[in-house]
């Protein structure tokens, strides 16, 4: 394929795959009100969590069919069934957790409060009992019954998306609430070799394709008393994965830099 020809189904693909993930969007919400809004909150969470996993795996096949990702979610496979956890992830771009949530039934995202109040966003979060990240000790107190009734916690313990390589500093959250909890922490490495969809990029910024992105699993911290100490364990924990991943190629540089080093490595 010439280079103009790849260029432009770049462009095709892309738009036309954010046109799939806005009508999923859309379709689900209004389904969700219409069809869960009635139910008690235990049924309506669990139904909400299940539609939400089928339309965003959905999504990601038609990532994958059309050339646009070359996806590996399956570690996250092996914590169906298994005990409540935290997982705490670094995050390199805006679609994490959409990816996540295609692989796990049961799985509470700690989301910042103008996601929750999105027009966009916020219904199916709030059908699906997500944790605003705002006041913090509510947070915590949700998270904490979230765990103990046997559910997972999805936590970015950087707080926003990775700026710079391999990791912005982490917030304390994920070790105070692994404290409180007493459940462990369990570190996910997301590993993806391009800028899209990256901190202070372009939704519309057409990327090359297709984008490599993996997740694998890491250590599974046990709870410290001490919640400094946890999130220090955990920082460590992150950067020495995190030592020769993908991103560290792009991270921090420039967009004029950054698309460079896309050009060099695809």
């Amino acid at each position: 394929m010439s280079t103009v020809l790849k260029r432009a189904y770049e462009y095709l693909a892309t738009y036309a795959l954010l046109a799939i993930l806005v009508a999923l969007i859309l379709v689900w919400t209004a389904l969700a009100l219409v069809l869960l809004g009635p139910l008690p909150r235990t049924r309506r969470r669990t139904a909400a969590r299940y539609a939400m996993m089928a339309g965003f795996r959905l999504f990601a096949r038609a990532l994958a069919a059309a050339g646009a990702y070359e996806l590996d979610l399956t570690a996250i496979d092996a914590l169906r069934g298994g005990p409540p956890l935290i997982l705490a992830p670094n995050h390199p771009t805006s679609i994490d957790a959409i990816l996540f949530l295609s692989r796990h039934p049961d799985l509470a995202c700690i989301l910042k409060p103008q996601l929750m109040r999105n027009v966009f966003l916020g219904t199916g979060a709030r059908l699906a009992g997500f944790i605003r990240s705002d006041p913090p000790r509510r947070m915590i107190r949700e998270s904490v019954a979230e765990l103990h009734r046997g559910g997972l916690v999805l936590l970015f313990p950087e707080g926003t998306r990775t700026t710079r390589a391999p990791l912005n500093r982490l917030t304390g959250s994920a070790g105070i609430i692994a404290r409180h909890a007493r459940v462990p922490i369990q570190v996910v490495i997301i590993e993806t070799d391009s800028p899209y969809l990256g901190k202070g990029g372009s939704l519309f910024k057409v990327p090359h394709l297709p984008i490599r992105y993996r997740l694998r699993l890491g250590r599974r911290l046990e709870p410290a008393m001490d919640a400094t100490a946890g999130t220090l364990a955990l920082e460590r924990e992150l950067t020495r994965e995190l030592a020769a991943a993908p991103q560290n190629g792009w991270l921090g540089r420039t967009d004029t830099e950054r698309r460079s080093r896309q050009c060099q490595t695809l």
